[in-house]
């Protein structure tokens, strides 16, 4: 325990906050059982660190934990808990429970026999934390930590505090948005460099090595979290990466199923199991016609989850088009529900039908709007793309 202590303590005093993520203003403390879900250095490890320094009064009550030490190999979880805990424990933080066997079943008990005591761990997102789990269904709230948004980003790079601002405030008022932001900032001028490494914050140290990072992170998604966390045997990875290639050299695309199960040489129902594998890792996006009414269907449209992930697997296929809608779909995404429709692009909260183009493009119907790349600001219903990116 004291060195586990020892190690929080410097950590702590240590590390300092780069970049303060949104997410940290909207976590709900009256869960005592809180699970941050994020992709692969996307700054999960970061974002807890940040999350004891401000949400704890007496530093000296919590406790960060890696769960990849080997000391809870032979150690269970509700037993170091009840020991934190009658030490006085009051905020308990496990990094990567996926890493921890029985993990639900300690989480549960911990829950029911530790009753002031709260609990915030990470998990990859494809861990099925609430899915099918009948011990945590009801007990745990669950956050999802995204890639840094086009705002976060150019907070970092300009050192300038930008507020975030719903879906329908944008379409409301982006006139006097794109202007205020626009008279602090020339937005455009970092436009491009987020498309291409912007998205997760290890650029931070590692710029010049971030697609080679990225790639890493991908594989490895692939290669533990995918496989091992849906109990795929890892014969079939190479399926798997080719399947995600073939996607990101076509995005986006209308998906032919047969199609694809020929070319990674597999079932027409294991291709559609794996898309919603890719997509549950935070690889691809799956647009459908009536959002996620029809999962379980064929996509209407398959795009890949960020601009970075296509410049990194597809850097052949990064053209100025395939970038916009997807970085459309990434941030307008984040927090809004959105499908695809007839004679336009997206359709987004039921509500707003979306065309996404280059700088000329108008909307051509009534109700009808447009997301312009490489505007500082639009006017009636064309509107600036890189505003879209202020939505977290």
């Amino acid at each position: 325990m004291e060195f586990f202590k020892e190690a929080h303590t410097n950590m702590i005093r240590n590390s300092k906050s780069i970049v303060r993520r949104e997410l940290l203003d909207e976590i709900d403390w009256s869960h005592r059982l809180i699970c941050i879900k994020g992709f692969r250095g996307v700054g999960k490890t970061s974002f807890l660190i940040d999350l004891i320094r401000e949400k704890t009064i007496d530093p000296k009550k919590s406790l960060y934990i890696n769960l990849n030490s080997f000391y809870f190999t032979n150690r269970k979880i509700s037993g170091f808990a009840d020991e934190f805990y009658k030490k006085g424990g009051k905020l308990l933080v496990l990094d990567q429970i996926h890493k921890y066997p029985g993990w639900a079943s300690e989480l549960h008990n911990c829950y029911h026999t530790l009753p002031e005591l709260k609990i915030v761990f990470s998990a990859s997102p494809v861990l099925r934390v609430t899915e099918g789990n009948e011990l945590l269904k009801k007990i745990v709230k669950i956050y999802h930590l995204p890639g840094l948004s086009f705002r976060e980003f150019l907070q970092y790079k300009t050192g300038k505090n930008f507020p975030t601002y719903t879906f329908g405030e944008l379409i409301k008022n982006h006139e006097k948005i794109a202007a205020e932001i626009s008279a602090k900032v020339k937005p455009l001028a970092y436009f491009d460099d987020y498309l291409l490494y912007g998205y997760y914050p290890y650029f931070l140290d590692r710029k010049s090595y971030y697609s080679d990072d990225l790639l890493k992170h991908i594989n490895l998604a692939l290669e533990i979290d995918v496989t091992y966390l849906n109990q795929i045997e890892l014969k079939y990875l190479s399926k798997l990466r080719k399947l995600l290639y073939i996607i990101a050299k076509e995005v986006p695309f209308t998906p032919n199923i047969s199609k694809l199960s020929n070319e990674i040489e597999t079932s027409r129902a294991t291709v559609m199991n794996y898309l919603r594998y890719l997509k549950n890792a935070k690889l691809i996006n799956l647009l459908y016609a009536n959002g996620n009414e029809d999962q379980m269907k064929k996509p209407a449209r398959i795009y890949l989850q960020n601009t970075n992930i296509l410049n990194s697997v597809a850097p052949e296929n990064n053209d100025n088009a395939t970038c916009r809608q997807t970085f459309f779909y990434n941030q307008a995404g984040y927090s809004n529900h959105i499908k695809s429709v007839d004679g336009f692009d997206f359709n987004v909260k039921e509500k707003y039908n979306f065309t996404v183009g280059g700088k000329y493009i108008e909307p051509e119907t009534p109700d009808g709007y447009t997301a312009a790349d490489r505007i500082e600001i639009g006017s009636g219903r064309k509107i600036p793309l890189w505003l879209f990116g202020f939505g977290y």
